[in-house]
């Protein structure tokens, strides 16, 4: 499991040649041998999920050093907790809610997280190269300058798609509060964007 989360790229790309297209349809089945302590399938479910476990936690902390740690923590707990897999959600909802909990455990117990994220904020944006339009990092760039909540409400709702009712229960707060995080998202968003010259 340990050489698994410290594998570089291109041993994963070796690794999962012997899986197949037959491997990645049938994922219930990794589960269940996954859940027998195989620790194959549990690689293979590992290489169906990364990615978007990862996309997760970057675009919460807004930090890929953290990210990093955050997606190899909830990987971890996954593997730990997987016997309690009872397939009430689909598997990637239950993943994706290790990885948000993964996140929040690791922003509380940073007692300086706030400090971080306004030296970031003060922080001029980098010149770009000449021929990069930008637009896509200024988007993301705006994104991690939401306020905490904010920000998380609108990767789990309007990046990945959960609705308030799930977004809340993943963060620990109402659906009504996902919704008014979302709207403070959009209109910050919007204020962010026009400032530095593009159209609502």
């Amino acid at each position: 499991m340990a050489a698994l989360l410290t594998a570089t790229s291109s041993d994963y790309s070796q690794i999962m040649v012997t899986a197949g297209t037959a491997a990645i349809a049938d994922e219930r089945a990794l589960i269940k041998q996954a859940q027998r302590s195989d620790a194959g399938a549990f690689e293979a479910l590992y290489r169906l999920h990364v990615d978007k476990v990862y996309g997760i936690c970057l675009r919460m902390t807004g930090n890929v050093s953290e990210a990093e740690d955050c997606a190899q923590e909830a990987f971890i707990q996954a593997w730990n907790k997987l016997d309690k897999f009872r397939g009430d959600s689909a598997f990637s909802t239950w993943l994706h809610r290790i990885a948000v909990n993964s996140v929040l455990g690791r922003m509380r117990k940073s007692k300086r997280e706030q400090d971080r994220i306004t030296a970031v904020s003060d922080i001029a944006a980098p010149t770009f190269e000449t021929g990069d339009s930008g637009e896509m990092r200024d988007l993301s760039e705006a994104i991690n300058r939401l306020p905490q909540g904010a920000r998380h409400v609108f990767v789990l709702h309007a990046v990945y798609g959960y609705s308030h009712d799930e977004t809340g229960d993943m963060l620990g707060i109402a659906a009504g509060t996902s919704k008014a995080q979302l709207h403070r998202a959009k209109r910050l968003l919007v204020q962010q964007l026009k400032q530095q010259g593009f159209e609502a």
